[in-house]
């Protein structure tokens, strides 16, 4: 059965204490971090020293997500400032296979990302080279958008391509995740679900990291 695990964004968090906001949400798998540059998406967040500086407080891994263009260049650099997981986007990569495999040969693992308009069979022969899929159920660049359920048999197809490599690859989906869509999302095959405004938005966040993992693993349970 799949082991379900809710990775929260700190995109959502307040950023004026990110040490604190880690410890509110104790009870995540790891915590997303969403790196982006005005110019792959439109907007800007965060970089590397800020992943530098979380990294040497957080206990949670970070599961790091590059939204920023010459990602060939800069996604190693992540890996080796203690990232346990990288994501890029395939769209912003020249040579993903080359990137994949640089970040495992850094330490991390490798991911990789898809926007909800780019088709999933161009890179269904390099899902060896990845540890984990992302696909995204948003349109990347801002959050506490709305899930996009266009995306769903992509994520079925995602599923069963991934279970026909016999691998441990982990399908990650991100975007518009609450209790509610997380049930479809599950169905459809995801396992690893970043949530950002349905953690930080409540009174108890690390309540809500165990309240949509319960309803994921259930889901999961009952497909």
């Amino acid at each position: 059965m799949r082991q379900c695990r809710i990775n929260p964004s700190i995109l959502s968090a307040d950023f004026t204490n990110l040490e604190r906001e880690l410890h509110r949400i104790h009870t995540a798998d790891a915590v997303h971090v969403d790196v982006m540059d005005n110019h792959f998406v439109p907007n800007l967040t965060i970089g590397l020293p800020v992943v530098q500086s979380l990294a040497k407080v957080s206990n949670l891994p970070l599961d790091v997500h590059l939204m920023i263009s010459d990602v060939d260049r800069w996604g190693p650099g992540y890996a080796q400032a203690g990232a346990a997981s990288v994501t890029f986007h395939a769209e912003a990569s020249a040579a993903p296979v080359k990137l994949a495999r640089d970040l495992r040969a850094a330490g991390a693992k490798a991911s990789m990302a898809l926007r909800p308009a780019t088709a999933l069979e161009p890179y269904l022969d390099m899902l060896p080279e990845l540890d984990m899929l992302l696909l995204m159920t948003v349109e990347p660049g801002f959050g506490g958008q709305a899930f996009l359920d266009l995306v769903l048999p992509k994520i079925r197809r995602a599923r069963a391509a991934i279970e026909g490599t016999g691998l441990p690859i982990a399908l990650q989906v991100d975007g518009g995740i609450t209790a509610e869509t997380i049930i479809r999302a599950a169905e459809a095959g995801a396992d690893v679900f970043v949530a950002g405004s349905s953690v930080f938005g409540t009174a108890d966040p690390a309540a809500a990291v165990e309240t949509l993992r319960h309803v994921a693993q259930a889901t999961a349970a009952s497909v």
